[in-house]
């Protein structure tokens, strides 16, 4: 699947991202959040991701 910005040369195997996943989930449960509140971790993470998508797809390249 391609992503509609750049990547970074990190985690592009899928499987790095996989396991950060994991484990950050693993961290935030055993730090007592609840799974609600890694829902709305979530939530935010996509939130970022979509405006900065949505931002940089309406500023014009250079020369145009």
């Amino acid at each position: 699947m391609a992503l509609p910005f750049e990547t970074a040369g990190v985690g592009r195997d899928g499987r790095g991202l996989k396991i950060l996943a994991k484990t950050i989930y693993r961290e935030l449960r055993a730090a007592g959040y609840e799974e609600r509140d890694v829902v709305a971790l979530a939530g935010e993470l996509l939130g970022n991701v979509s405006r900065e998508v949505t931002e940089r797809r309406s500023v014009p390249p250079p020369g145009e």
